[in-house]
């Protein structure tokens, strides 16, 4: 086994060592060694794992990056942005819709001539939502002007994490640049991979960051960045990007000759397998590519002159190399992992048909497949028939179906999903045993609830049978919170742990019409239904169905939809939708790996703010969402919990009267999360309890701008201390300990000034 990886060790003129990690592993590896300045980041699978590798060596004391959470990937690119134009090296990392929503930043950083390097870790774009690997989002970086580097493996992320910081700085470049790998695939699997041993090589490589151009820190040089510019400039400075754009080809091409100098590898623009004599060739892209090489071999076992072509940089697309690689070619499978629709082929191919038609190349035949979608695996016998397709092509001298998907299967009618749950009786959900009324002399409401023990035969609202993790208080939280909602609802649910655990297609645990969006869309998804559903109202459109008036729209928000969807609710919070949005705080971005989100509390650990002897979990306090939407002055905002049960069924029917009589209310409640706060599952409620009543999470109600406190601990004699809370969970215990003292006591001064304003705002109607 040892004689095996010294055959595998390149030889270069640097000390190296062998390393067994994944692509994530590699990208914060490259990062932590070339020390950026900055990184801007907001957790999305897969490249979640980069920001937590480096905050765990962050929390280590590995590396000086400093590492800022963002309310978005929009607000990250933005942080990246500022961060650039202020001189130093900036680092990032995205993935699908993540990199969509950054996507209006990206031009304008290219068009600045910023340099950076942002790792794009390829996975599907929703929808539908499928967190999986493609190359859906790497098209749409096709236009946004920055270089695109391309890893098949997790050597060459690590390489060319290297290479591109050198590529972006260079004075003929001067661009951000991008470097793709596989989701899931290159992403997450680990493999043995070379490394610097000594970051001082690294450094002596990449060199100091250029000091010769201007930005914003310099007195001495004011600047003025991202101008208003109309033509002629513009197309001048369009035609200067496009200069940099094609230097940026060769200049990776010189700077790739002196790191195989270094390190022994080498990774020239095209990577060309067996192509000397090719007469049938297959182009696909980073992960795929290694696998179709196994292909070509067996073929030529068979006395087929096959060969194979992946570039290791798409942008700029290396068109002479393609033509000049396939001038002996008589046909080529492009496949494509993301289609280009109605455009008769993914990106690729329409790119490859270009450089053959530039290039005076008539001959070759192209057939394009879209293959891989939603993380779909490839195997050699895939390989084998996208090579069927350009050997049968080569005998026949014809393409018979020059487009197509591969990998696809025909519906089955047969197979239909079958509704298995009817649809709730309206009467079954109208009680009658919760009623509310408006007194008009006070304005306030008067709410009467039964115990919890009389709505047990109402229907639940959501099917047993989710995938949700054992001890998760989502679900009966949302329940009890459903209890004090009568008649029928429309729910929303942006993406998050409730979403992903009652959906997987084909099955569904919701029993009433649902709609999935996006974090950032959601409020205003929900804000076009319910004035949709009013207008056609208006119309008489609804008639026919025999709709009830008092529909209840309800928007379902979580694992940290309050931050990337903070804008869009105060919106429709000015706008005053009648609508509910009910945030379930389980104070982290769970779903994608716990994560720290706005919501976690100061000192809390999540796995982007570890504990180590240079950091104590996060650093900041907590957002107070509450009293931000109070400030919207909407007719209600509430706060709850599943360990006050009465309180929380008077506060829905509360929140179901004024969205469907007044407009926008929004109820937050605490729920646990036994997974991610490494708790025991059977201790949820009193944990909950717990939050209540150490005056963390206070109940309280602020109705048309009154401010009332519901339930108060100390009025009960049931306050505790907030260290009591913590210590019962192994994301907080550290906090107890002498060396997280000063921690501590700032967290429960925080705690103390919340609550003492709260107080103040329930003894006085005008604060």
């Amino acid at each position: 086994m040892a004689i095996e990886i010294n055959k595998e060790v390149s030889q270069g003129t640097v000390e190296q060592r062998m390393v067994y990690e994944s692509g994530n592993e590699m990208a914060a590896y490259a990062a932590h060694q070339i020390n950026y300045h900055i990184m801007g980041y907001f957790p999305i699978s897969p490249s979640t794992e980069v920001a937590q590798f480096l905050d765990l060596m962050k929390a280590n004391g590995q590396h000086d990056i400093k590492l800022i959470p963002a309310d978005g990937e929009h607000g990250s690119a933005g942080i990246c942005y500022g961060a650039s134009t202020a001189g130093g090296r900036v680092f990032n990392a995205t993935s699908a819709n993540g990199y969509l929503y950054m996507l209006e930043q990206m031009p304008v950083q290219s068009g600045t001539r910023f340099p950076m390097v942002l790792n794009l870790v390829c996975r599907s774009v929703s929808g539908p939502l499928n967190i999986h690997g493609d190359h859906s989002d790497l098209y749409y970086a096709l236009n946004t002007g920055w270089p695109i580097l391309m890893c098949r493996d997790p050597q060459a992320v690590y390489d060319m994490n290297i290479m591109a910081i050198k590529l972006a700085e260079d004075p003929e470049v001067r661009l951000p640049v991008i470097v793709a790998s596989d989701g899931y695939f290159t992403s997450h699997q680990k493999r043995r991979v070379q490394t610097f041993a000594h970051k001082s090589d690294v450094h002596a490589f990449i060199g100091e960051p250029p000091k010769q151009f201007p930005h914003v820190l310099d007195r001495n040089n004011p600047i003025t960045v991202g101008p208003y510019m109309n033509e002629p400039d513009y197309i001048n400075n369009c035609y200067q990007q496009s200069v940099a754009m094609y230097n940026a080809g060769e200049v990776f091409d010189r700077i790739r000759q002196e790191y195989r100098v270094l390190t022994g590898r080498d990774y020239p623009i095209l990577d060309l397998y067996r192509m000397e004599d090719a007469e049938v060739a297959v182009f696909l892209m980073n992960s795929a590519s290694e696998i179709i090489k196994d292909v070509v071999d067996q073929l030529r076992a068979k006395g087929i002159k096959a060969g194979s072509i992946a570039p290791n940089m798409i942008r700029p697309f290396p068109q002479k190399q393609i033509a000049e690689a396939l001038k002996n070619v008589k046909a080529v499978t492009v496949g494509d992992r993301a289609d280009s629709y109605g455009a008769y082929g993914g990106n690729m191919t329409m790119e490859i048909k270009a450089a053959l038609f530039t290039e005076g190349n008539r001959d070759t035949m192209v057939i394009s497949r879209i293959y891989g979608l939603g993380g779909k695996d490839f195997y050699a016998e895939d390989g084998h028939h996208l090579f069927e397709l350009a050997i049968e092509a080569a005998q026949k001298g014809r393409v018979d179906v020059p487009f197509d998907y591969y990998g696809h299967t025909p519906g089955d009618p047969d197979k239909k999903p079958q509704r298995v749950i009817e649809p709730m009786k309206y009467e079954d959900l109208k009680t009658g045993l919760i009623t509310v009324d408006k007194d008009e002399t006070t304005g306030q409401l008067k709410v009467k609830v039964p115990p919890i023990r009389q709505l047990t035969k109402k229907p639940k609202r959501l099917a047993p049978g989710h995938g949700a993790c054992p001890g998760c208080g989502i679900f009966s939280g949302l329940e009890l919170f459903f209890k004090g909602i009568e008649g029928d609802i429309v729910a929303l649910f942006h993406t998050g742990c409730a979403m992903v655990v009652t959906t997987g297609y084909p099955y569904s645990s919701h029993k009433a019409t649902y709609i999935h969006n996006l974090f950032q869309s959601g409020a205003a998804t929900l804000s076009g239904v319910v004035e949709m559903f009013w207008e056609r109202k208006r119309r008489g459109e609804l008639e026919h169905l025999n709709l009830p008036d008092d529909f209840t729209f309800v928007m379902i928000t979580g694992d940290g939809g309050m931050d990337i969807g903070m804008g869009p609710a105060i919106g429709a919070a000015l706008r005053n939708h009648k609508m509910i949005i009910l945030e379930y705080d389980n104070e982290g971005y769970m779903n994608t790996g716990a994560q720290l989100s706005y919501s976690t509390p100061l000192g809390h650990r999540t796995s982007t703010s570890n504990v180590g002897k240079h950091q104590g979990g996060k650093l900041f306090h907590h957002k107070d969402t509450p009293q931000i939407m109070a400030a919207t002055n909407i007719p209600y905002v509430f706060t709850g919990s599943e360990a006050n049960p009465q309180d929380l069924l008077k506060k829905a029917a509360k929140a179901q009267y004024y969205a469907q009589n007044e407009g926008l209310v929004y109820g937050k409640i605490l729920i646990t999360c036994p997974l991610n706060w490494l708790s025991e599952e059977q201790i949820g409620q009193s944990l909950i309890d717990q939050a209540v009543n150490s005056c963390f999470f206070p109940l309280y109600e602020v109705e048309n701008g009154v401010t009332t406190i519901t339930y108060n601990p100390e009025e009960k004699n049931k306050r505790i201390p907030v260290g009591d809370w913590l210590k019962n969970m192994g994301k907080t215990k550290h906090l107890t300990k002498p060396e997280y003292a000063e921690a501590l006591q700032s967290f429960e001064n925080e705690v103390e000034r919340r609550w003492s304003r709260l107080k103040a705002k329930h003894e006085n109607p005008y604060l």
